[in-house]
């Protein structure tokens, strides 16, 4: 009986509570999600409330446990009552959590949420004869992943793949939940698409619980992509929100083969001509730069040497004139491309002079000389003579040649389109004949002092250079003080004694005749005589005026106011000297004393 006694007990009192359990109610409230960052706090609320009972119960039994998604066992981690407050040991909770209560209902708690802490944390509330309940929240963590970094493949692309290659990875670590990746080329996102658009995503599980995911790009490259930029963007959910960030934009290199190509002559600029260094330039579209190969299309099977993409012609020569080409091969070997461009390396010969360089003529005589140089270009000609335009055009004409038609003629021939093109020739012109002596007349007059030297000067031209010699008549005292010669005269100076009148011929001769030219001088008296001769006059007739003068004040000579008296008598001749004299009140004095050449009447006939 009192085994039966034990056994029915227990199970009167649950059926007692089960009954009374319906006549109350618990109402509990809990968020279904709660979203952290980690490492943040979380508080996860539990309100309740009893409802159909007359009062709150006083025993009530609270509890709260966790349980990992999709896992069916669930572990406490906190137990409460009126008496107590236990938080479960050797649980990863242990020491991180803290549960508060109020009149509303409790909160858990919990410190540095950590990535394993994204679970189902249940509360249950047990308010014995007024009921019990449960409900759980779904605890997210949120752990924002690094910068996206993205890398292009090194060797490039080429477009003659057939299948999409790759072209760039993109990797974004450490984020949480999964971040995802999507890829843009010139700001616009790439869908996947066969044969053209394939992504490859690898996603990692760190063993802190951070996903890593690295997604592979492989397109099919055009020609036109090569200034295409392609670049990633992760995108990853945070509390309440979703985020992007994008990577740097990143430039792949493509290849392609050439299609196009430009030859052109990079140097020098203008014209060609001989002697210049010339350089050609080839370029075409294809990337990489190929191999270009150059050749003269006279010589296609002669390769000809190059740096790279520029051919050089050093010292060129009209020789290598001629139409250059430049051709690649493609990476098959198969198409070829070629271009061409023509060279033109233009030339101005020496100039060729007829006659050259000694041409004699006849004084008189006519010559026509000619000055012509082979150019590719037009040229000019313009003649010289000591620096003096004489001439333009091919040829010269020197008609009626003198001495003075002798020297050096020199042709220069100049390129106008291209003047650093130029040349000359020359042709030296001799006139030769008899002497021709200087000045126009052939016999000088001249009159020089008895007693003077007078130099006299003969210079003469011809070819061959005449010689001068002197003959003088009148004159014993000369010699010849000068005589010197060049390539066109003769010049000769004498000087000669005057004590006479004296006849000097100088004499020019040389094999094609001869010449003279007579200086006459007429020896004269000296102008000093004549001086002295008028200074004893002056003097004598100042000496007269004084003795007339000296007698009329001592009146040994009278003079009436009819101003005139007769002094002689005698009838004056023509060698005498007549004295006239004239009475002056204030000054009396000689006013007159004058030679008489011819017969004069006297003082008291006038």
């Amino acid at each position: 009986m009192a085994f039966l006694r034990g056994a029915f007990l227990p199970l009167f009192l649950h059926i007692f509570l089960l009954n009374r359990s319906v006549w109350g109610k618990v109402e509990l409230t809990m968020n279904d999600n709660l979203e952290v960052y980690l490492g943040d706090p979380a508080e996860i609320p539990c309100h309740y409330s009893f409802t159909g009972v007359n009062e709150e119960p006083s025993f009530v039994i609270i509890q709260w446990f966790v349980r990992s998604a999709g896992n069916g066992s669930r572990m406490r981690i906190f137990y409460s009552d009126v008496n107590q407050q236990i938080v479960d040991n050797n649980t990863d909770y242990s020491g991180r959590i803290e549960v508060t209560s109020d009149q509303r209902g409790n909160t858990l708690l919990i410190q540095n949420v950590q990535l394993s802490d994204e679970k189902e944390f249940f509360c249950q509330v047990n308010g014995q004869e007024a009921g019990n309940a449960e409900r759980k929240t779904h605890l997210r963590v949120f752990a924002p992943p690094e910068a996206p970094e993205i890398e292009g493949v090194p060797n490039g692309i080429s477009v003659t793949n057939t299948m999409p290659s790759k072209v760039a990875s993109c990797e974004v670590r450490n984020g949480f939940p999964k971040p995802n990746i999507t890829w843009y080329k010139d700001s616009e996102p790439l869908v996947p698409k066969v044969g053209q658009v394939n992504v490859i995503i690898l996603v990692t599980r760190e063993f802190r619980g951070f996903y890593s995911v690295q997604s592979t790009l492989e397109y099919r490259t055009l020609k036109e992509d090569k200034d295409s930029h392609f670049s990633c963007e992760v995108s990853f959910s945070v509390p309440g929100a979703i985020r992007t960030r994008m990577s740097q934009s990143i430039n792949v290199t493509v290849h392609y083969p050439t299609t196009m190509m430009e030859l052109w002559k990079d140097s020098p600029q203008g014209l060609v001509k001989e002697g210049d260094t010339v350089e050609l330039r080839c370029q075409g579209d294809g990337n990489p730069p190929p191999i270009y190969i150059f050749s003269k299309e006279q010589e296609p099977d002669a390769p000809l040497e190059s740096r790279g993409d520029v051919l050089i012609l050093p010292s060129v020569t009209r020789k290598d004139s001629g139409i250059y080409q430049c051709r690649v091969l493609d990476s098959a070997g198969q198409t070829e491309v070629k271009e061409e461009v023509t060279l033109t390396v233009h030339y101005l010969d020496p100039a060729v002079v007829v006659p050259k360089d000694l041409e004699y003529m006849d004084k008189g005589e006519n010559l026509v000389a000619s000055c012509n140089a082979l150019s590719s270009l037009k040229t000019v000609t313009i003649w010289y003579k000591e620096g003096k335009q004489v001439g333009y055009g091919n040829t010269l004409h020197l008609n009626d040649a003198t001495y003075e038609t002798s020297g050096q003629y020199v042709c220069e021939v100049t390129v106008p389109s291209l003047p650093s093109l130029h040349t000359n020739g020359s042709v030296h012109i001799i006139v030769q004949g008899g002497p021709q002596l200087a000045g126009v007349e052939d016999e000088i007059q001249l009159e020089e002092v008895a007693g003077r030297t007078l130099n006299l000067s003969c210079e003469a031209r011809g070819h061959p250079l005449p010689s001068i010699t002197w003959s003088i008549t009148g004159s014993q005292n000369w010699q010849e003080v000068m005589s010197k010669a060049n390539d066109h005269m003769t010049h000769s100076m004498v000087s000669v004694k005057i004590n006479s009148d004296v006849s000097a011929v100088c004499n020019a001769s040389n094999n094609q005749g001869t010449e003279v030219k007579v200086f006459s001088i007429k020896a004269i008296e000296g102008s000093g005589v004549i001086i002295v001769v008028i200074i004893l006059c002056l003097l004598l007739l100042a000496f007269l005026g004084s003795v007339v003068y000296f007698l009329h004040k001592k009146g040994k000579i009278p003079c009436g106011r009819s101003g005139k008296q007769e002094i002689t008598k005698e009838k004056p001749t023509k060698d005498d000297i007549v004295v006239e004299m004239k009475n002056n009140p204030k000054n009396e004095e000689a006013v007159l004393l004058k030679a008489v050449n011819g017969e004069k009447k006297g003082p008291n006939d006038q």
